[in-house]
């Protein structure tokens, strides 16, 4: 008895020195990574409470196929140890990109699906305990009658549960995940000069090219932009994951986008180089000095906290863009919205490019002038949810109150009315897959 709860004490030990270890490690080479370390710690310990049901189970079954369903139980779990591992000596980043975006794909499907059994089970031992304190309080002895009871029904509804999980995940990342959407919007804008009645803008965002596998999906992405004959083609930040060179592949690609008045975009949280550890401050430079010559090489106007005008005749709207300003305290606050209207300030109609949608909310909301219409992106709408007729729900929404499609607001100050169109993303990150939130392609006309 003695040596079980003492071998207990010593798991439990290396388990927390393993916790500061991991802690350490993650916060050196993934350092915008590390504030989701309680949820790492809330997962894995989901994952030792779910073995911990089974494990006997499975130990019951002939000694091989025990040790291989141990070994498989345990994989996303020994695969994030093999990426801290593995990122000591070989930076992240520079893994093979359809090894790395596969791998951390398996691990995200691995754990997620286990959560359907764990609260299944959690439902089932919560049961089993209030049975047992009832018995104790009116001192009864345990009922023995209903043994394939509750408890085991939950648990086997846990695991189909997980089953399907796993299998939508899977095909949300080989099927949906470049099952791109064209979301159409008519927009009124009652002071729309009239020669910009009918505007045709073109949105997409978050491309993430770091996660970004095949080269002809990008191909036919943007062959889908230049068939709706845009006017206007807005990108919304997020171009890389972590540097720079993660775009270079595309961009002869990005070359061949075609709009009336232009490309415009703006840089979202990935772009600015602070999810890898560099080497110097002057390499962490240089990476955003190659950001910006690439969009001058395919053609993108980048807006830096700065307004451009565009012109039709005698008319004039003012696109704004600024850096990325983000409300959680993980995201840079770089966007300076009264600069980037300088010099905008009489121009009838403004439009907003802003990677962060909580930026609408807090500081577009609340500005001495009224921006017509943001154009946003960085939720990616979750890349998981149900989008139906009356039905709109994503985890996204219980951390961003605008997250997908279209929305509408009073400037507080003005009292007038101003549009939000949050894109839904046409790249991934993290989960390279789509379920339910199809990667986005927006086209919003303007109308008088």
């Amino acid at each position: 008895m003695k040596s079980r709860y003492t071998n207990k004490l010593i798991y439990i030990l290396l388990f927390i020195v393993a916790g500061f270890v991991m802690y350490f490690v993650i916060g050196y080479y993934f350092p915008k990574t590390v504030g989701r370390y309680p949820l790492f710690v809330i997962i894995v310990l989901a994952d030792l409470y779910l073995y911990n049901a089974y494990h006997k189970k499975i130990w019951s079954w002939k000694k091989p196929v025990a040790i291989i369903g141990t070994f498989v139980y345990w994989l996303p779990a020994l695969s994030i140890l093999f990426i801290l591992i593995g990122a000591i000596f070989f930076p992240f980043e520079h893994w093979g990109k359809a090894f790395k975006n596969y791998l951390t794909g398996f691990i995200f499907i691995g754990f997620f699906s286990k959560l359907i059994p764990v609260f299944f089970l959690i439902i089932s031992d919560s049961i089993r305990f209030y049975k047992w304190l009832a018995q104790k309080a009116q001192n009864t002895k345990k009922q023995d009658g209903d043994k394939i009871s509750r408890g085991l029904f939950l648990k086997k509804i846990g695991l189909i549960g997980g089953g399907l999980m796993f299998g939508t995940l899977f095909t949300g990342m080989i099927k949906w995940v470049y099952d791109f959407k064209v979301q159409k919007e008519f927009i009124k804008i009652k002071k729309l000069p009239k020669t910009f009645d009918g505007l045709r803008i073109l949105q997409f965002s978050d491309l993430h090219l770091g996660s970004w596998i095949w080269k002809n999906e990008m191909d036919k992405v943007v062959e889908i932009i230049n068939n709706q004959n845009p006017d206007l083609i807005f990108f919304t930040g997020d171009l890389v994951n972590y540097q720079t060179d993660e775009a270079y592949e595309f961009e002869d690609t990005f070359k061949k986008l075609n709009a009336k008045f232009g490309v415009f975009c703006i840089l979202g949280n990935h772009d600015y180089g602070d999810y890898k550890r560099w080497e110097s401050e002057e390499a962490k430079n240089q990476n955003m000095e190659d950001i910006y010559s690439f969009f001058k090489r395919v053609g993108w106007k980048l807006l830096r906290n700065e307004n451009h005008i565009i012109k039709n005749g005698d008319d004039k709207i003012a696109l704004i863009g600024v850096e990325n300003w983000g409300s959680l305290s993980r995201f840079q606050k770089y966007g300076d919205l009264a600069e980037a209207v300088k010099g905008a300030e009489n121009i009838s109609v403004k439009i907003l490019l802003s990677h962060d949608p909580s930026h609408w909310e807090l500081k577009v909301c609340n500005f001495p002038l009224t921006i017509d219409l943001t154009f946003a992106g960085h939720t990616h709408g979750g890349q998981f949810g149900v989008e139906l007729r009356g039905i709109k729900w994503s985890p996204a929404q219980y951390i961003y109150k605008y997250w997908a499609g279209l929305y509408s607001g009073l400037n507080t100050l003005t009292k007038e009315k101003q549009y939000l169109y949050v894109n839904r993303g046409t790249g991934t990150i993290g989960y390279p897959g789509r379920v339910g939130i199809l990667p986005e392609i927006t086209l919003v006309e303007l109308v008088s």
